[in-house]
């Protein structure tokens, strides 16, 4: 017998030992039994326990340190099913871990539960330049993708601000969106095939990079925006996109809500779909962001009520100087009153880097409260209004931000009361911002998910027989309730 598993038979004895003089509780002896037989499998440096745990915020909107019993690192597929295996076994279950740049609490593992991290899954695996498409393990950064495609004269497009941090499987698994859904979808539209391995540690693969696929039912569908709980996913096969040669960006300031439905319209009709982004900012989104980080600078007028970053995809330079004779026209209509057009890539970045500047919300507001819901744009103004109306009429100092992907939908909210923020305080102003969505028609959660935080309010977007078909869907796929328990329902 070799050094090392003698040293574990000692190891192990002595814990039966220990146990038989003073037992502890059953959980705590079975996570370390299935400790013992992780590290077997994985090795010790791939099991994280104790101070290694906690070093970790919980994501990173929440620096709270990690509570999991531990955070396991396989480094493949066959890995990950062993893993479930093990903790199927043992009777623990298991929350999987992106890049931990959710919003929902949708990755929140507790002490007796084990966080399954794929971040060692982060290799861009194959392209197929001619097909567009490309495989890729689940742990990969958003901008690695965008990255490598680009290096190929090809386009991954989707894209949002935390591109550095969020994971392809993450986005997959919460169906993300982004800055250019407008043009190209949700991260649905983008994903041809996955690797999933289920709560049996089976592992079904289908990645064949087919845009036409009719075979019965789509598999795929049921994994992605399902937060983990149905299967953990570790490898995809994506669509990807030919090339820009050019951006043209431009921030432009509109008189009133109705000229911000307008010009979007008069936009997408001039601009025959190469529309990519359509991002407004209220007023005290804008004037919040340049107050309070002095790195930004006003481009326009902080007097204007909303403003619109827009974004076209050129393919050749003809199409730069139909972009500016949209907006020309849109300004001899008044639906434009104000503008400023980047000449170059750094004005560019320092437009984005306005709408992107989320920490700035995050610490510039804190105690505070963000949303990421969707609805009808013709519903938009009145919810807004009421919104803010009925949070001041509680809290008369309360900030109200506001800004989002208004072309397809999305509107993010964050919300500050003052200097204390109660779970009796968060419940109203979760009420006050959900229950009129159920009204016109709109959706509590728009990209992130629901995870913990929204289950409570999944009433407001879904039917009682929709929710039931999808609990029935999670005890098909996970009768023993292994993976992520508690996430979208209980």
């Amino acid at each position: 017998m070799s050094s090392h598993k003698t040293a574990r038979v000692r190891d192990e004895f002595r814990l039966l030992l220990w146990h038989s003089v003073c037992p502890p509780p059953y959980t705590e002896y079975r996570m370390q039994t299935l400790l013992n037989q992780l590290i077997e499998l994985l090795g010790a440096r791939q099991v994280l326990t104790g101070a290694d745990v906690s070093a970790r915020p919980i994501s990173w909107f929440d620096p709270a340190p990690m509570r999991a019993g531990a955070i396991v690192r396989p480094g493949s597929t066959e890995e990950v099913a062993a893993v479930v295996k093990l903790c199927c076994a043992a009777g623990i279950s298991i929350v999987p871990l992106g890049g931990m740049t959710g919003f929902v609490e949708g990755a929140v593992p507790s002490a007796e539960q084990i966080g399954l991290s794929l971040e060692r899954l982060n290799q861009i695996e194959a392209i197929n330049v001619d097909n567009r498409t490309v495989i890729v393990q689940a742990g990969v950064p958003l901008q690695a993708l965008q990255a490598f495609a680009e290096s190929n004269d090809l386009h991954y497009p989707v894209d949002l601000g935390a591109r550095g941090s969020c994971t392809l499987g993450g986005m997959a698994a919460t169906n993300a969106g982004g800055n250019e859904v407008l043009r190209y979808g949700m991260s649905r539209e983008q994903i041809l095939g996955l690797e999933v391995v289920l709560a049996t540690g089976e592992i079904v693969s289908n990645l064949r990079p087919l845009l036409k696929n009719n075979t019965g039912y789509d598999l795929k569908q049921l994994f992605i925006g399902s937060e983990g709980t149905l299967g953990i996913i570790t490898r995809l096969s994506l669509r990807l996109r030919a090339q820009h040669s050019s951006y043209s960006t431009a921030l432009v300031a509109v008189p009133d809500f109705q000229s911000l439905t307008a010009l979007l319209r008069n936009l997408d009709a001039q601009l025959g779909g190469r529309l990519s982004a359509f991002e407004v900012m209220w007023q005290e989104h804008l004037r919040f962001v340049i107050d309070q980080e002095q790195t930004h600078k006003a481009p326009l007028s902080l007097d204007y009520p909303y403003y619109v970053l827009i974004q076209a995809a050129n393919y050749h330079d003809l199409e730069k100087d139909i972009f500016l004779s949209a907006l020309e026209t849109l300004l001899e209509q008044e639906l434009i009153i104000d503008a400023v057009i980047a000449s170059s890539m750094a004005q560019q970045q320092a437009l984005w880097a306005i709408r992107d500047d989320i920490e700035c919300l995050t610490t510039g507001l804190a105690p505070y409260i963000g949303y990421d819901v969707s609805l009808p744009i013709d519903a938009m103004e009145a919810y807004v209004d009421n919104l803010t109306e009925a949070i001041r009429a509680h809290w008369p100092e309360a900030k109200v931000i506001v800004f989002g992907h208004l072309g397809d939908g999305n509107l993010h909210l964050f919300i500050h009361i003052g200097p204390d923020l109660s779970d009796r305080q968060r419940s109203t102003i979760n009420e006050l911002v959900y229950q009129p969505l159920a009204s016109c028609q709109g959706s509590v959660s728009a990209e992130h998910g629901i995870g913990f935080q929204k289950k409570a309010y999944l009433q407001y977007s879904r039917t009682p027989l929709e929710i039931d078909l999808m609990r029935q869907l999670k005890k098909t796929f996970d009768p023993d309730n292994l993976f992520n328990p508690g996430a979208i329902f209980d």
